[in-house]
């Protein structure tokens, strides 16, 4: 049997750091232009913008640092699945609902050239496949055992899925409210991505044998084996993704129901009408 390192034995990541410090530099740098640019009295963020801002810092250093990172990289494929559904459905829209538009037009250059071309690669065709692209590439045998293997590569590829998936939420959440698809264009989009992901999930839920042999290496965390792993694996891609999914679907159908009752009671009862 391998000799393998305790998942528990501390592991510093210095990258995943200067990513999240950056970040954080980032929210300091907007709280402090903010007022100058703003009319005086104008919020600089609000409340709720500031609380999906924590969230999604707190998220996204918790999913990628040690012990989560250590787990997933060499020992749990099932974990490895958890920490791609933080850093593609919940950390990126988390991101861009903490995103102030008056910020957003201000580091893209609103109609300026980063404009276009993020228009361009946010488009839901373009970000969708691209997306779903990726995805399908980092379940392939080789790319997950170089993942697992080189420490760089597996930050790079992490880096490259999460910029990805900020694409493909743009037409949901954008905060450049020009940039989304209009309520009933986002259910279907949405519903859309919510199917792609089902053939990996199902490849691995009903595999015979190990898939990624580099996580079959002799050591079961908590008595999970290598076959459980990857079924729990697939489990978590089809279920918690395409739950959340299917949850900001019925949310947005609730509200754009919503919005048309209010819409057609005030056509009604419009002054001037019978």
């Amino acid at each position: 049997m391998l000799a393998v390192a305790s998942p528990w034995e501390f592991q510093a990541h210095p990258e995943v750091w200067t990513l999240v410090l950056a970040i954080v530099g980032l929210g300091w740098w907007a709280s402090r232009i903010g007022p100058r640019v703003l009319p005086a009295g104008v919020p600089v963020a609000t409340r709720s913008q500031k609380r999906a801002y924590v969230a999604a810092v707190v998220l996204l250093f918790l999913s990628s640092d040690w012990p989560v990172h250590d787990i997933a990289e060499e020992h749990l494929y099932s974990v490895h699945m958890v920490q791609h559904m933080s850093i593609t459905m919940f950390v990126p829209p988390l991101f861009l609902l903490a995103t102030p538009d008056w910020l957003a037009r201000l580091v893209i250059l609103d109609d300026g050239v980063s404009s276009r071309i993020l228009r361009r690669l946010s488009n839901p065709v373009v970000a969708g496949v691209v997306f779903n692209g990726l995805i399908a590439i980092t379940h392939w045998s080789g790319i997950v055992r170089l993942s697992a293997e080189n420490g760089a590569f597996h930050y790079t590829a992490h880096l490259v899925l999460f910029a990805s998936a900020m694409l493909m939420w743009m037409p949901v959440v954008s905060p450049i409210r020009e940039h989304r698809l209009r309520p009933p264009g986002q259910m279907l989009y949405l519903f859309l991505m919510s199917i792609i992901p089902t053939v990996p999930a199902g490849w691995l839920t009903f595999a015979e044998g190990a898939v990624y042999k580099v996580y079959d290496d002799g050591f079961e965390p908590w008595g999970i084996g290598v076959i459980s792993d990857q079924q729990a694996a697939g489990a978590i891609m089809k279920v918690l993704g395409g739950f959340f999914l299917w949850g900001v679907i019925v949310v947005k159908f609730a509200r754009f129901a919503k919005g048309e009752r209010a819409e057609r009671a005030a056509r009604l009862y419009e002054p001037g009408r019978g």
